[in-house]
């Protein structure tokens, strides 16, 4: 089996979309690696882990599962036997019966973070200025532009439910910690990635290293494919 033979989905977080995964893909694909980003409603938890089932579905093979952000609890969550290996990328990562929102605010808010509150309709936005403060201050200024632009609103129900014993449990997994991540403190991805025995790779990018350091994001990937290849 060869890195060719190894399928990758990714699942993005809150307040982005597919796109966010853009640079990542392209830098996968330049090495025969298949890389598929699920849409994830952010309606509800179960919603988003239907949906990445789905998309699962869609790809054949032995796959890695990628998360980002809010998405590394939905990852988390799926039980197909061919998800081989799970990476963690600047995300969350509940035990059983914890909600995203208990680790989410497990440490004290970065100075620079939003207060996030549901609107009328009851779905919580990012506020616009927060996109360059604190999701992706490293972000170049039209990056910036386009991830306000398309950002995907989320639901509390998204980070209000218990979660069920999570695959990190009994799969291998690499996490990369954000050093200067202002939305969730690297205090908490550290303590997340010491408890599931994950590979770390720790590193000075923000919030979005999807987006801000994509070439670092694909070698952690590209690291999960090597496990699984040898295991």
């Amino acid at each position: 089996m060869s890195i060719k033979d190894v399928s990758v989905v990714l699942a993005h977080g809150a307040w982005a979309d597919g796109s966010s995964w853009a640079r990542v893909i392209t830098a996968l694909d330049a090495e025969g690696i298949t890389a598929v980003a699920a849409p994830l409603p952010l309606t509800s938890f179960a919603d988003d882990v239907a949906a990445l089932n789905r998309t699962i579905d869609r790809v054949e093979g032995p796959i890695v599962l990628v998360g980002h952000a809010y998405a590394g609890a939905v990852i988390a969550e799926v039980r197909s036997p061919r998800v081989k290996a799970l990476v963690y990328v600047a995300a969350l990562a509940p035990d059983e019966g914890e909600t995203v929102a208990d680790v989410f605010y497990r440490e004290p808010p970065h100075p620079f973070a939003p207060n996030l509150a549901p609107d009328a309709n009851g779905l919580i936005w990012l506020p616009e200025s927060a996109f360059a403060s604190a999701f992706a201050q490293c972000a170049r200024s039209e990056d910036i532009a386009v991830l306000a632009a398309v950002q995907r609103p989320i639901s509390p129900a998204c980070i209000t439910v218990p979660v069920g014993r999570p695959r990190w449990k009994d799969l291998p997994a690499w996490f990369l910690i954000a050093e200067e991540d202002r939305m969730i403190a690297p205090a908490t991805q550290r303590s997340m990635a010491a408890r599931m025995n994950a590979v770390v790779r720790s590193h000075t990018v923000d919030h979005t290293p999807i987006v801000t350091a994509p070439a670092l994001v694909a070698e952690v990937i590209r690291d999960a494919i090597r496990g699984v290849i040898q295991a």
